[in-house]
This record gives structure tokens, C-alpha cells and sequence, in this order.
């Protein structure tokens, strides 16, 4: 079969889509007039509801069913599991990720040897270049960036960390990531390669944002053209969406997808709720709607083996999309053809990426205030505690809230929301 992955592997029997026998469930728009639901002894009862089937709300289900013997229900307004890392085979055969590249690295042994038990590995050390001045140039910016964008011949670290400190700006107090960038490497590096890509990513020039968005890919003096140093470096060897399979399979976890919880609140019987969607939408705006960011996409395939010389290219400066993927290099597969993703961020759609604005950090806190006051409802996640994670850092929290979660009596409200670093 055309545009397999290097090695097959069977499919995972029994696990997405079990069907919750007894349970008369109202499909979305169904009037309940009339209706009567059965008698509780009928009905299927669950231990937690998981509002998500991410990264979040898959560890999660999979550490309490296994670890704890509960039973679980997950609710997932998506068609499929997987959240955002949710990866499918398009029309070509080629495997892609459906909202965007989702890459794996990490320092956290933790979290590997957790997701080891679910997936096999393909080694993967992403790269990625960005389009400046007619030239593809490394990024992150560093030695080999500037030797080629300026025709340097910076031959070790320190000779490219005195230039560096020549051109850098003074800021007396780094608070936006205008100042980060400025105070680093200077205002031409930072016009080139992170002003227009930040105000395409965001919809804010970075004098407006908070110094963590830029400061999550420093510049570096050595000539390393991997986007990430972290120690593990990898992708599932057959995909999120067979590794999230294989996490999700445990008899005593039940899944409905295509369905908004509150649909089944009052129908379905469980205990205690963990909630991984946007905080605010949980307790109906209540102080504001949180600004997010979203992303559309613009698939493409060619008949042809390769598109880009890596990953991903960055577009800085030119184009209305903020960067290309060709999947293929990420995932290893062998195949003819190719297919890449073109990304148009806006603040309409999916809520993808929440704005570290001081403003929106002070409206957060007041969400947050609220949650951890609620019993028997435990918040994780990007979304439900509005922190810019990563999928390791999803993992790691997830991890840690099931430890809460353990030593939480029922009825009592969720110790304060577990944040993790990177």
C-alpha cells in the first residue's frame, strides 16, 4: 500500500468510540421533551468525567483507570481523540497533523518513560529556516544565522557572544518581548526574523506581549541548527493518534466523541469532573472572555517526493501564513508525493494559543480563584489554566494533578492549579 509508514502496525481494537451501553444519549439539537431517563440502576455510572480527550484528559483517564481503578468517562466536542496532536493520513496517504506540527522534545525523563509504555520512537531533531532577505537562515538565531545573513566568519562561541553583546540594545527592565529580543541580539536581528512573525503569530507587535513569547527560543552562540537542545528528541514511531489509541485503551475508559459535555450532564451518573476546556467557557464568562488565538490551515499536495529542504520555513517578512510544514520530515514516512500545511493565525476559531498579556493574566487569576473553590472539579491543561504549554508540560501537569487528585477527598475543593516549567 502506498504512503505507509516505514513499519505497519495492527490497529488498536476496542478502544475509540465503545459504546456506553444503557445510556440513551441526546444527540446534539435533540428536544428531551418527553424523555424519560432510566432508572439509575440502568444506566452506567462513572467515577470521573473528563471534559476533553487531549494530552490532558488522556493521562488522566488512562492514570485513573489504571493506577486507581476508576471508571471513566470522556467527552470530547471533536470527532476524534487527540486533541490538537490529532494526526490522520490525508487523501494521498500521507500522514498529517490535522491542526498544525506537533513536535516532541523534552528534558523530562518523567514524561518519556510515561509515554514510552504507549509508543515506539523515531528519532527526529527538528530543524527550522526562515526566509530573510532572499536567503533561508537557521533559526534560532546564532552563529551560523549571522555568518550567512551578513557574510561573518564568527569561528567559536565567544567570538559570536562578544558580537552579540556589540549590537545588543540596553533595557534597564526586560518586560515585553520586544525587550528580550533587543537586549539579546539587537535591533536589526530582531526586525529581520522576529518583529513580522510575532505581530503575523499574535496580532500584537511584541512591544505588547509578554517577554515569555519570545523568550521560549533564546538565541544561541554555538553554530547548532537544531530548533530544540532538549535531550529527547523524537515523534511517536506510528503517530499521536495510535500512541493516544493505546493510552485511552483501558477497559475501564469510555469515550464520547462528537459531544459537548453539558449535553449529558443530569443522564449520565459520575462523581467528580476533571475539566481540560477554556476556564471561562466552564463558568459562562462569568468576568470577561479570555482572549485566545487560533490558526486556519491551507493544505497542499505535490507529486513530488520533496517541497522544502526541512520541517518548517518561516515567513517573517513576506506572505500572509507565518510558516510551511512538510509533514514527511517529521514523521519519517516514505512516500511519492508530499504534503504541507500553510498557517493564517486570527483571532476567530478553535481557541489554539492564550495572549500573555498583563490584562489577560489579571482576568485569568480571577477564573482561577474561582475554580480552585469549586469541589470535585480538578482544572488542567493549556486551556483551563490559560499557560502557553507544550506537550511535555501538558504531560508533566497531568501527571502531577493526578497525584492531587488522589489525595483529594471527594467533595473538597482542587488544591491550587498545578503550573509546570519547562
Amino acid at each position: 500500500m502506498n504512503g505507509v509508514l516505514r513499519t505497519a502496525e495492527p490497529p488498536v481494537s476496542g478502544t475509540v468510540g465503545s459504546a456506553l451501553q444503557s445510556v440513551p444519549i441526546a444527540n446534539p439539537g435533540d428536544t428531551l421533551d418527553g424523555f424519560v431517563p432510566p432508572s439509575v440502576h440502568q444506566r452506567q455510572s462513572f467515577d470521573f468525567m473528563i471534559v476533553g480527550a487531549g494530552f490532558a484528559g488522556a493521562v488522566l483517564a488512562e492514570r485513573l483507570a489504571s493506577q486507581a481503578g476508576k471508571r471513566v468517562l470522556i467527552c470530547d466536542r471533536r470527532s476524534h481523540i487527540a486533541g490538537n496532536a490529532y494526526d490522520h493520513f490525508d487523501d494521498a496517504g500521507v500522514l498529517v497533523h490535522r491542526y498544525g506540527p506537533h513536535i516532541f522534545p523534552t528534558n523530562s525523563q518523567r514524561v518519556v518513560d510515561y509515554l514510552s509504555r504507549f509508543t515506539e520512537w523515531h528519532p527526529y531533531e527538528h530543524r527550522v529556516l526562515a526566509e530573510v532577505d532572499g536567503q533561508l537562515l537557521p533559526m534560532p538565531i546564532s552563529r551560523a544565522t549571522v555568518n550567512e545573513l551578513y557574510g561573518l566568519d564568527l569561528k567559536d562561541d565567544a567570538s559570536c557572544a562578544e558580537y552579540f553583546a556589540s549590537i545588543a540594545e540596553p533595557v534597564e527592565q526586560v518586560r515585553t518581548s520586544e525587550d528580550i529580543v533587543v537586549s539579546r541580539v539587537g535591533r536589526d536581528l530582531y526586525n529581520k526574523f522576529i518583529r513580522g512573525y510575532t505581530r503575523k503569530q499574535w496580532g500584537l507587535d511584541p512591544s505588547q506581549l509578554d517577554a515569555s513569547v519570545c523568550a521560549r527560543v533564546a538565541p544561541r552562540v554555538s553554530d547548532d541548527r537544531r530548533y530544540f537542545t532538549d535531550s529527547f528528541q523524537a515523534m511517536p514511531k506510528y503517530g499521536f493518534t495510535r500512541m493516544f489509541e493505546r493510552i485511552l485503551a483501558h477497559p475501564n475508559i469510555k469515550i464520547l466523541l462528537n459531544t459537548d459535555y453539558r449535553e449529558v450532564i443530569g443522564l449520565i451518573p459520575f462523581d467528580r469532573m476533571i475539566y481540560t476546556g477554556p476556564i471561562d467557557e466552564f463558568f459562562h464568562l462569568r468576568f470577561g472572555k479570555l482572549p485566545y488565538r487560533s490558526l486556519e490551515f491551507r493544505f497542499e499536495t505535490h507529486a513530488r517526493e520533496w517541497a522544502q529542504p526541512v520541517a518548517v520555513v518561516n515567513y517573517p517578512n513576506n506572505h500572509a501564513y507565518t510558516r510551511s510544514t512538510e509533514f514527511k520530515h517529521l514523521t519519517g514516512q516514505d512516500h511519492p508525493k508530499t504534503s504541507v500545511v500553510y498557517e493564517y493565525p486570527t483571532d476567530n476559531g478553535d481557541p489554539y494559543y492564550p495572549v500573555p498579556r498583563p490584562e489577560n493574566a489579571d482576568l485569568y487569576r480571577q477564573y482561577r480563584e474561582l475554580a480552585e473553590t469549586t469541589p470535585d472539579v480538578f482544572f488542567a491543561g493549556r486551556l483551563a489554566t490559560y499557560k502557553y504549554y507544550d506537550m511535555h508540560q501538558v504531560v508533566a501537569q497531568a501527571l502531577s494533578v493526578f497525584e492531587n487528585i488522589v489525595a483529594t477527598p471527594k467533595g473538597v475543593p482542587a488544591p491550587e492549579l498545578v503550573s509546570v516549567t519547562r
